[in-house]
């Protein structure tokens, strides 16, 4: 075998090892929508799930997304099942979570608005009762701000979840930083830095970040340090 054949071997090789792990990665997720979906139906029966699932995970998996892709919404349901006991309704929530960014266009502003929107038309059809599909949808519309009303446990999860990777080890950080720039590679330095900056500053001016105890007492200090050190970069 020649060199080039070793090389071309051991890229299709390699090809065919991502395939299967990205393959494995979606039967996972497919199997945590059916859990979430059969819960939110209380038992009772609907249509296969597993329609539904593909048509999120090809929404997760679009060109255009870097940070919020299928990687990200994994973290955020890892994240809901560390924070489940604080939810009144942890399958609502994690229905909410495929859905929260399930429409997801960087140079628009209405992306939650149009993902509570499909959440309202897919889950009726595939069998959640109407409180609870409105409970999803309300859950992906308070994402636009991130600001649960006291006593609004599901949405205190739901937050804590979505923005718990601001409290991430500093290397981690780093790459949420780099990939939420390449979803605004259309948007010039000068500007994405004001703009970012902005957002940064409003962050770290909330008396909290987090609203879960859990979020609190293990999240809030490490954020708050991550923000700050990225709003230094950013002003130099």
């Amino acid at each position: 075998m020649t060199d080039s054949s070793r090389e071309s071997s051991a890229s299709g090789a390699a090809h065919e090892a991502d395939s299967v792990q990205a393959g494995s990665a979606a039967d996972v997720l497919r199997g945590r929508w059916r859990e979430a979906l059969a819960g939110a139906r209380g038992g009772a029966g609907g249509p296969d799930p597993g329609p539904y699932a593909d048509n999120l995970l090809t929404r997760w998996a679009e060109p255009q997304r870097h940070y919020h892709t299928t990687a990200h919404l994994t973290a955020v349901l890892d994240r809901i099942d560390t924070l489940a006991g604080y939810a009144a309704d942890p399958d609502a929530v994690r229905l909410a979570a495929w859905f929260h960014d399930a429409v997801y266009r960087p140079d628009r502003s209405e992306n939650e608005e149009r993902s509570a929107a499909l959440a309202e038309r897919a889950l009726p059809e595939a069998g959640v009762p109407d409180d609870i599909t409105a409970e999803v949808a309300r859950l992906v519309r308070l994402t636009v701000t991130h600001d649960p009303a006291a006593g609004d446990t599901d949405g205190e999860v739901l937050c804590d979840a979505d923005l718990a990777i601001l409290a991430a080890a500093p290397k981690e950080y780093a790459e949420y930083a780099a990939q939420v720039r390449e979803e605004y590679g259309f948007v010039p330095d000068d500007a994405f830095r004001d703009g970012r900056a902005a957002v940064l500053r409003q962050l770290l001016g909330l008396p909290r970040l987090f609203r879960t105890p859990h979020g609190i007492a293990r999240w809030e200090p490490r954020a708050r340090q991550n923000l700050l050190t990225e709003l230094e970069l950013l002003t130099r």
